[in-house]
């Protein structure tokens, strides 16, 4: 009998051998950090410090009265240096809070502990709102919009993302096997703040290990472990739902509106952490690996540079590497390593320059390979088209704002064209054109 899985999609070469077996370390305490007040989707925070003042590590440093947020708070102690824009992974200027660190770090497990059992959906929902808690598998989503679905949709099933489909990134297999009585604990405040009957762990079969550790944590708690084909991008929402639960999310829909949510491994544990100590979202498990000497599992502070998390790592084998936040994939290519860690990144991929050098880009042959692979069953040779060429009403009708930005189009085109990008400048140009429709 197959394992569960979902139409099209492609088989990469996954090089996780460098970090699947390697434990969590602890990241040396940095001694500045750059904390980005936009981490997540929606609205960017306000800061709530200014210039030389003092903060305490996991204080409320930027927050927004919006519904779509997440406030962020400070990695370590120190002092303020200033509140300006920084350059972020994403590309863009960012308004952040430079703080210099003190070197002092607070034990969170020394905290009084708290019952969550005791807990009510409401002050679960609040508690991860104030903790600054989001998806942790790069959407950056804010957790507590998805713990309260919109009125009239019940949700019966909610589903842990442990797939990590994407090449190289090892972070979630490594947590699930060192903390899977914290991922099994929030998986089930998640269940009771959404009302959900049933919780659902999702893994690939080329993660033995973490099967069995959370197979044998949850064998007493009521909670199901669904082992799914390794195949990209099986992580994705949509396409676990398909595969686990036969469930399809209709076009301009979203899991709730078929009884669902999804949350990331990652999230789970910073939502037990956040009801039992008070912790907020201040460090994450990263993924260092490719080109680098060391490769390594770090539990980072946010804000940290990515210089100073590679160079923990032995630093770059060759200085003509290209350096990404996230995988090879979906990633995004740094033009420097003085960005800062984000709540969504899981990862640091380095390429060398034989797998990062610039591709020559042929005219499309019409093979149609990018529709065979494509999970969403698009036509990304058309999408990409539209958006090389700016033809926004055309990218619309056509079903562009349903692509999930996997990339496999990308991956498997003969002619090397930069489907994924093209499709993305669309979206950008889309969104940008409709808000200042509406302005």
């Amino acid at each position: 009998m197959g394992l569960k899985t979902f139409d099209r999609g492609v088989h990469p070469a996954y090089c996780k051998e460098q970090t699947a077996g390697k434990k969590i370390e602890l990241a040396a305490l940095p001694k500045t950090v750059i904390i980005a007040l936009s981490q997540h989707a929606g609205v960017i925070c306000e800061p709530l410090v200014k210039k030389g003042d003092v903060v305490t590590e996991g204080q409320k440093i930027g927050d927004v009265k919006a519904f779509i947020s997440a406030p962020v708070h400070a990695s370590i102690s120190g002092k303020v240096k200033e509140v300006d824009l920084h350059l972020s992974p994403s590309g863009a200027k960012v308004l952040s809070v430079v703080i210099d660190g003190d070197g002092l770090s607070k034990d969170w497990g020394a905290v009084t502990q708290k019952d969550v059992q005791s807990l009510s959906g409401e002050a679960i929902r609040e508690a991860v709102r104030e903790c600054g808690i989001v998806g942790m598998g790069g959407a950056a989503f804010p957790t507590y919009v998805k713990l309260a679905p919109p009125k009239g949709r019940a949700i019966d099933t909610v589903i842990l993302n442990g797939c990590e489909c994407e090449p190289y990134l090892t972070a979630d297999h490594r947590v699930m096997v060192e903390y899977p009585e914290k991922v099994v604990c929030g998986l089930q405040a998640i269940m009771k703040a959404t009302n959900a009957k049933d919780g659902v762990i999702c893994i690939e079969d080329n993660k033995p290990d973490a099967i069995e550790a959370l197979r044998k944590v949850s064998s007493t708690k009521g909670v199901v472990i669904a082992v799914v084909a390794s195949k990209y991008p099986q992580g994705a929402e949509k396409m676990l739902i398909k595969a686990v639960l036969g469930r399809k999310v209709p076009v301009g829909k979203l899991p709730p509106d078929v009884g669902v949510v999804v949350n990331n491994v990652g999230t789970a544990v910073a939502v037990y952490e956040a009801l039992t100590f008070d912790k907020p979202l201040i460090d994450r498990v990263v993924t260092i690996s490719g080109e680098v000497r060391e490769p390594k599992n770090l539990l980072v502070r946010i804000g940290t540079s990515f210089e100073e998390v590679v160079a923990q790592c032995g630093g770059l084998k060759a200085s003509e590497s290209r350096v990404l936040n996230g995988g090879p994939m979906m990633g995004v290519a740094q033009v420097n390593l003085s960005v800062p860690v984000v709540k969504g990144t899981s990862g640091i991929t380095v390429l060398d320059q034989a797998g990062s050098k610039p591709l020559r880009i042929d005219p499309c042959i019409r093979c149609a390979r990018c529709v065979e692979a494509c999970p969403m069953a698009l036509m990304p040779y058309r999408l990409g088209d539209q958006g090389r060429m700016q033809m926004l009403d055309g990218f619309s009708q056509w079903g562009g704002f349903s692509c999930i930005e996997c990339g496999c189009c990308s991956y498997v085109c003969p002619s090397k064209r930069p489907l994924l990008e093209w499709i993305r400048v669309a979206k950008f140009k889309s969104r940008k054109a409709q808000k200042a429709k509406s302005a």
